[in-house]
């Protein structure tokens, strides 16, 4: 397809949702509270992005409206946003299943079982990565492991902030590397590659930040004084199968077939253990499919928006900005960074952030010839950094609630996100063309 004409007016819906969503946000956060402190959850963002795509339909008057329904039918019909829906089906199901059976508590009463008291925290460290891969998501990490993080703290004397932002750290970690988070199923079908080539190219900026993280962390423990961990219930049987579905994620294996053994195997431990029966179970499946449904209709209108857009020159305005101020490969990899940060800054969710950003930054990979995976990598990577410290994000926002701590005072302690960031800049300044 030809090149358009740029037109910076058509990225109108972006500010409109972001006027709407981010606005209402810092209203109900920090000048009318809402109760509970989740002031930047009151606006849907559903409905934020219904009235941007509804912003859309009133632009580009040289086309009709049943144009502009074939534009978006087309820019939702791409085949990797079905098949990235397909996928979000599949881990919700995936998720529903694992947290009813108990195995991501018994995946962390196990591992902490075999760690001496001196190294709680840096286990805390590497038990919330580990969790975070297996789980697919950084929340349910969070939910599961900081009460956990918070009684050894209190038990071992230890600063509870640290413990909290250890735990935020492991799971942003996990998050990002997973095969079966929606911030990687987002990145690598918007960009048309395998999760396989994703995890290598991602692997080589995140690991070096979780070594040298976990370094910090062993030399704090070194200083404190010997820790006390309580004993924590836990079943192999049901911790098993989250280790299974890690093994074959890192393996390659197709992510529908592992998450449909992942599936079988919780039901199969859960109906051992009793924690589960037939009906529980497939209640279970429904109740955490229905939990991925937000995140599907957010990405079936980002789809339609992003679409008539691109349609209508955005896209192209975007790329002769780039082409202005960031005029080369690496100037192009800095441009889709920043565009992912600034979209998780607004939405103050990762996988919107990747959703609105990929399109975007795909054009810009071809600009600039950038391969694919490393522009799914700068994605994931760059939405991770942010959301894992943006003080109104639901990770934080959650970890504080449970912690009974501000928000303000993990943030000293996330040496994880911070050395994320490090490494990002480190991997695009000393980035080479891949054969």
């Amino acid at each position: 397809m030809n090149e358009r004409r740029p037109n910076a007016a058509a990225l109108l819906p972006i500010l409109v949702f972001l006027v709407i969503y981010l606005g209402n946000g810092i209203y109900f956060e920090y000048i009318s509270p809402a109760p509970g402190g989740m002031g930047f959850y009151i606006m849907s963002v559903v409905v934020a992005f219904s009235i941007a795509l509804f912003t859309a339909f009133f632009q580009n008057r040289k086309l009709t409206f049943d144009e502009k329904i074939h534009v978006c039918a087309t820019g939702i019909g791409d085949d990797n946003i079905t098949i990235m829906l397909f996928i979000f089906l599949m881990a919700g199901a995936f998720s529903g299943i694992a947290q009813k059976a108990g195995g991501a508590s018994s995946a962390a009463g196990l591992l902490l079982s075999i760690l001496p008291g001196k190294m709680a925290i840096p286990g805390l460290f590497v038990i919330s990565c580990l969790i975070s891969m297996a789980m697919g998501t950084s929340v349910g990490t969070i939910t599961v492991l900081v009460p956990i993080a918070a009684a050894v703290a209190q038990n071992a004397e230890y600063n509870l902030a640290l413990c909290t932002a250890t735990v935020v750290g492991g799971a942003m970690f996990g998050d990002n590397l997973s095969f079966i988070s929606d911030t990687t199923i987002a990145a690598t079908k918007t960009q048309g590659v395998t999760m396989k080539d994703k995890f290598r190219t991602n692997f080589r900026i995140a690991f070096p930040a979780a070594v040298i993280t976990l370094i910090l962390l062993l030399i704090r423990a070194l200083q404190d004084g010997e820790g006390i961990i309580d004993h924590y219930d836990f079943s192999t049987s049901e911790a098993l199968p989250y280790f299974i579905v890690l093994l074959l994620s890192i393996l390659g294996i197709n992510v529908f077939l592992v998450l449909s053994i992942g599936i079988l195997l919780f039901l199969a431990a859960g109906m051992y253990t009793g924690s589960l029966t037939i009906s529980t179970a497939v209640a279970a499946m429904g109740t955490g499919t229905s939990g991925m449904f937000e995140t599907m209709i957010v990405t079936i209108l980002v789809a339609s928006i992003a679409a008539l857009m691109k349609e209508d020159g955005g896209f192209d305005a975007i790329l002769e900005f780039i082409r202005t101020h960031f005029d080369s490969r690496k100037g192009g990899m800095f441009g889709i960074g920043l565009l992912t940060i600034l979209m998780d800054i607004a939405t103050a969710n990762n996988t919107v952030a990747i959703v609105i950003a990929a399109p975007i930054a795909k054009r810009i990979s071809t600009e600039y010839d950038i391969e694919p995976q490393k522009t799914a990598s700068l994605l994931d990577t760059c939405s991770c950094v942010a959301q894992g410290i943006i003080p109104y994000g639901a990770q934080l926002l959650i970890a504080a609630g449970l912690a009974g701590i501000p928000g303000i005072s993990i943030l000293p302690y996330l040496y994880y996100p911070y050395l994320l960031a490090v490494m990002v800049i480190i991997s695009i300044v000393t980035d080479r063309k891949m054969d």
